[in-house]
């Protein structure tokens, strides 16, 4: 296309956005030459009329913001008593004393409330990995729920067995032993995950040194708590304890909980269960959290209760 008629294009276009052409804009501007831009650099977007530039960026990683522990995080500018609010907060990991930009949060507490909140959604919706659930010497068996999605929407289905899970635990495990254990994802996969390769055998352990009798641990995918009631009259088991992943929240996406009953029946009362909770590396820690479980399995089984009745 010639000069001149790009010229005339230009101009008609500017009669039409009401500007008045000048030389600078209704000629042809030349190709300006593209910035070099190295690996590391980025660039940076310029104001109208200002050329590209590149911006330097520093080599390495930026911080991993998963890793701050919040607990000693304490950003307040101008503290009326920052040292013993500060020692306070670190008794417990809370979101407080992150200061605020105006009326909003600083950025960096927004990023970590978007990280723990991206945290916690992966752990309800990710599975647990099958290769890590045979590596800790369990088959797996699955509820009535054949999906993420149904185990979400359906908790009765996640109370009961499948028929294949019920005729796999009739061929693998022994009837009648003192206690059931089993392990299940619950809400957190990721409890699961970070927890049960030290909890269960400190469970076992401890278990093992007071002399009770336990049964084949295994995995129940899509479990719910209340599907223990149906293990326990399956093998008619003494006590049944699982070892469940909790609903994650903001502070943590590992928690994970036991719940131990005494001759569980199906359709007992919630108050029949005794509760460990908050078992992670934060709270209490897998191996400490063991050896309490254990200890309370055997005083289940010496006052052949359990839950509200069970006094600790």
């Amino acid at each position: 296309m010639e000069t001149k008629d790009l010229r005339a294009i230009i101009e008609q276009v500017l009669q039409e956005m009401n500007v008045a052409p000048t030389d600078s804009a209704a000629a042809p501007a030349a190709a300006p030459a593209a910035a070099p831009v190295s690996e590391g650099k980025g660039l940076t977007i310029p104001k109208k009329g200002v050329a590209l530039e590149p911006s330097v960026v520093e080599d390495g990683c930026l911080e991993d913001i998963t890793e701050i522990d919040i607990r000693t995080q304490y950003l307040v500018d101008n503290p009326v008593n920052g040292e013993a609010y500060a020692e306070q907060k670190f008794a417990a990991p809370c979101r407080l004393g992150i200061g605020k930009a105006g009326a909003r949060y600083k950025t960096l507490p927004q990023l970590e409330f978007r990280a723990a909140h991206s945290a916690a959604q992966d752990a309800v919706f990710n599975d647990v990995d099958e290769e890590f659930v045979k590596a800790q010497g369990m088959f797996i068996v699955q509820t009535q729920c054949d999906s993420k999605d149904t185990y979400l929407t359906r908790p009765d289905l996640g109370r009961k067995l499948s028929p294949e899970a019920v005729e796999t635990i009739k061929e693998k495990c022994r009837k009648k032993p003192t206690v059931q254990i089993y392990v299940s994802d619950g809400l957190s996969s990721a409890a699961v995950a970070a927890n049960i390769g030290d909890l269960l055998p400190a469970i076992m352990q401890g278990l093992e040194s007071y002399k009770i009798d336990v049964g084949t641990p295994f995995f129940v995918k899509y479990g719910r708590v209340g599907v223990e009631d149906e293990i326990c009259e399956l093998l008619d088991a003494d006590v049944v304890c699982t070892l469940i992943g909790e609903r994650p929240g903001l502070i943590t996406a590992t928690s994970m909980s036991a719940y131990i009953a005494y001759k569980a029946t199906v359709g007992m009362p919630e108050a029949r269960r005794t509760v460990v909770s908050n078992i992670h590396s934060a709270g209490t820690i897998p191996a400490e959290a063991g050896a309490h479980i254990a200890e309370i399995i055997k005083i289940m089984l010496e006052r052949k209760v359990s839950g509200t009745e069970l006094k600790l």
